[in-house]
């Protein structure tokens, strides 16, 4: 019954049936109580990062913010992960989304604080580990997808948004 439920929607909602098992899972919106299906990303070439607000690597926001502004257009999405992880995030949502939006005018998508490591780890880190073979070690951690909702290369907290590296990738995809 689930099964035709989702197809049915994705019919209704004019998108097509067929979605990644990876990109096929549910987050809550930051914040909220909204849900979205990440499917709703296919069709985008997504990079997934894990972050935090009060890390070392905090200002990548800023570069990341900026990535999504040059490349939203030509079908690039990022998905903001806070989690707690490694203990430098603020325990209430609200704090982590004034933060995002006050300090560095995030307006690409953000969700709700979640686990990204082992046992624990959201059903979305947990798929990305199986694809990757990696949890993030840190924040700030990035995990490219293609426009199928296909992993292609995850990038380290220490390489930035805004890295030749990164930038190169992005640009073979879209």
């Amino acid at each position: 019954m689930k099964k035709f439920l989702f197809c049915s929607l994705f019919l209704f909602t004019g998108h097509t049936i067929a979605c990644s098992d990876l990109l096929n899972t549910n987050m809550r919106i930051l914040d909220t109580v909204d849900e979205v299906n990440l499917c709703e990303y296919e069709d985008k070439v997504v990079l997934i990062v894990n972050v935090a607000s009060r890390c070392g690597y905090t200002y990548q926001y800023a570069s990341l913010q900026s990535l999504y502004e040059k490349y939203r257009e030509e079908g690039f999405v990022i998905l903001g992960v806070p989690s707690r992880d490694f203990m430098q995030e603020y325990s209430d949502e609200s704090d982590v989304a004034e933060f995002c939006s006050t300090e560095y005018g995030v307006n690409f998508p953000m969700f709700a604080t979640s686990k990204v490591r082992g046992k624990k780890a959201s059903l979305l880190y947990k798929k990305l580990y199986a694809a990757s073979g990696q949890y993030p070690s840190w924040n700030f951690n990035k995990y490219l997808l293609s426009k199928d909702g296909k992993f292609v290369s995850s990038f380290g907290s220490s390489v930035k948004p805004d890295s030749d590296e990164l930038i190169n990738e992005i640009e073979k995809l879209l």
